[in-house]
């Protein structure tokens, strides 16, 4: 009778354990995976991927963290814009910019207009260059399918749609490669001297009658509500930090891809890089000097650093042919 007795004991103690076990494999289970859905909603964007928690970019960024665009409040250091006066030799001192910007945010936005990072959200973004290499390429609805399509400068469309897309959310400009837009796209000013910056409260309002090195149109036309001007700290940094000083200072292309960078949860990037000859020219217009280079801006080191990138997966680089 006590051997049974301790047969019982032994089969209850047993039992016992196992059933804690259980539940506390369980509790494990539950705990592992509240944890998941936590770290899930944490997640700065939608995307599989959010270019934030990306390594190489946070090695660029978040030790030299600069806001993009100006504002209404944005201050630029003394020491950045002896940086940007340099650029194009600007004459004007530091009161006259921090008065011109003053009056620019009198017309335009407050804050510029772009949407910020959301758990859920995966903003996706086309930086389209102009290299002939988009030729034949046939990206145009992929170009398309992003949320954002980034066009610079002088990019043409009508008639390339093929291999470039037709669709235009921010053109990128400066005041001697203007043009007109339509209403729904934005106008992204890089500003090289406070001269820029003047042409684009008076283009908007009296018309410029200026000068420069180039022709500039007098007026432009676009969405004034839609107007974004790129902080030249943010110039200042594509140049020191990405760029490691290479060059006078970074092409308009390359800027505009560190800007998408940090407007974007997912990067796409078509049209940078010289020809199969070794040749820089642009998709629309005929190469009639194989000797021209990139001028003052370091144009082979800025294509390493997009393959850097790419190879880091950090953004999706489409060569073309």
């Amino acid at each position: 009778m006590a051997a049974k007795r301790k047969i019982l004991l032994m089969l209850l103690v047993s039992s016992t354990i196992l059933f804690s076990l259980l539940v506390f494999s369980d509790q494990l289970h539950v705990s592992s995976i509240i944890e998941q859905v936590k770290v899930y909603k944490e997640k700065p964007c939608s995307c599989e991927k959010c270019l934030s928690e990306d390594r190489m970019f946070q090695v660029h960024h978040v030790n030299h963290f600069v806001k993009p665009f100006l504002t209404a409040k944005s201050e630029l250091s003394e020491e950045d814009y002896a940086w940007w006066k340099n650029i194009q030799r600007e004459r004007g001192d530091y009161s006259t910019y921090k008065a011109t910007v003053k009056e620019l945010f009198e017309i335009f936005p407050a804050e510029p207009d772009y949407e910020k990072p959301s758990p859920n959200q995966c903003r996706t973004c086309s930086v389209v260059g102009n290299s002939v290499n988009l030729l034949k390429s046939h990206y145009g609805p992929l170009i398309d399918s992003q949320d954002i399509v980034i066009r610079i400068n002088y990019g043409k469309v009508k008639g390339y749609e093929e291999d470039v897309g037709s669709k235009t959310t921010h053109r990128v400009m400066y005041p001697e490669s203007s043009s007109r837009l339509d209403n729904t796209t934005h106008l992204v000013l890089f500003a090289f001297k406070i001269k820029d910056l003047q042409w684009l409260k008076k283009a908007f309002l009296t018309g410029f009658f200026g000068r420069s090195y180039a022709s500039v149109k007098s007026t432009v036309k676009a969405n004034k509500d839609l107007v974004m001007v790129v902080n030249p700290a943010l110039m200042k940094h594509a140049h020191v930090v990405w760029l490691k000083k290479k060059g006078d200072y970074p092409s308009t292309g390359f800027m505009t891809l560190i800007l998408a960078l940090h407007m974007c949860d997912e990067v796409h990037v078509f049209g940078f890089g010289a020809d199969s000859d070794g040749n820089w020219s642009h998709y629309f217009e005929v190469l009639k000097n194989k000797k021209f280079k990139t001028g003052n801006h370091p144009g082979q080191h800025e294509f390493t650093v997009i393959e850097k990138l790419a190879n880091q997966k950090t953004i999706k680089f489409y060569r073309g042919y």
